[in-house]
């Protein structure tokens, strides 16, 4: 499917943004989007609007930022969708969440909805992230975030003497993607792979911070047993994640392989929401119950370091 590009942005005397489609007019007063041959009715003009501020290339030595205003925007709106996912949110209530009017919101959505980079319920009005996004991030791949982390691994790998892990949040669970081990340790390689939720840390610092109807979803039924200390019982799971939030690093004690033990603490999003977790594990004879005291709030504090890069990079 072809899609018309838009032709030129503007700015209004109101600041706001409109948006038209292709062959359509803002007659508003503010500033307007002209889609594929859009026109301005209210200057009579095609794509003409006093004062564009986009046109203007930025000034020599620092003048001006070089930033599109109405691209910050836009880009505000998908971050807050893609944070009230799974429910989605409305115009209204995003437009409160990034500090913008709803009619400027509305047209920018509106705009967002036609590339496919959001979608809106016809029953709910709410808004979610739309299949282009998926898209565009499964061509991305997870290079930006694996270099902005691994510092932070590496240095907890060297404070603690033990192996650390970054696995990030996919569709079905999670995926390690970086791994950084001591050199004079031999343990196993987990990149690339999945693992069960309810039976390793990684899994439970995930579900812990999931909504509980979205987290039920992510559960096997019936929970298979691993070891005789996997937790296969919900209710006493979420017992486990409940005690996991209030901590805020969750704890594996030989669950999926016995000799395996470990703590796990989520990277999470503006709106609290889990898109990665940060994990400590080796051996029991190295990382027994009786360190997870201090290795918990070493994961949590290098998770949080994580999301303030991924925030700011």
């Amino acid at each position: 499917m072809s899609m018309s590009k838009p032709s030129r942005t503007s700015t209004g005397s109101d600041g706001t943004d409109g948006v038209t489609g292709a062959g359509g007019a803002d007659n508003g007063a503010g500033d307007a989007y002209n889609i594929a041959g859009g026109a301005d009715n209210g200057s009579g003009g095609v794509g003409k609007v006093a004062g564009d501020a986009a046109s203007r290339a930025p000034e020599p030595g620092g003048g001006s930022s070089g930033k599109v205003q109405s691209l910050e925007r836009a880009i505000t709106l998908l971050q807050a969708t893609a944070d009230s996912t799974p429910e989605g949110e409305t115009a209204s209530n995003l437009a409160a969440q990034c500090g913008l009017n709803r009619a400027t919101a509305w047209r920018l959505l509106s705009t967002l909805e036609q590339y496919g980079l959001v979608e809106r319920s016809p029953v709910t009005n709410r808004y979610t992230i739309g299949f282009a996004v998926a898209r565009m991030a499964s061509a991305a791949g997870f290079d930006g975030l694996i270099r902005r982390a691994h510092g932070t691994l590496r240095r907890v790998s060297e404070q603690t003497g033990e192996t650390a892990n970054l696995a990030v949040v996919q569709q079905l669970g999670l995926t390690y993607i970086d791994e950084v081990t001591p050199p004079v340790v031999l343990s196993a390689k987990w990149l690339g792979r999945q693992v069960p939720l309810h039976a390793t840390s990684t899994g439970k610092a995930l579900l812990a911070w999931l909504p509980a109807e979205e987290a039920e979803s992510l559960l096997a039924e019936p929970l298979p047993a691993y070891t005789d200390t996997t937790i296969t019982d919900r209710s006493r799971l979420r017992e486990d994640l409940a005690k996991t939030r209030e901590r805020g690093y969750s704890v594996c004690v030989g669950e999926m392989e016995r000799n395996l033990y470990g703590v796990s603490a989520p990277v999470l999003g503006s709106r609290g929401r889990p898109f990665a977790v940060v994990s400590i594990w080796g051996p029991q004879d190295r990382v027994p119950e009786s360190r997870f005291t201090a290795l918990g709030p070493l994961a949590r504090a290098a998770a949080e370091e994580i999301a303030r890069a991924a925030r700011t990079a």
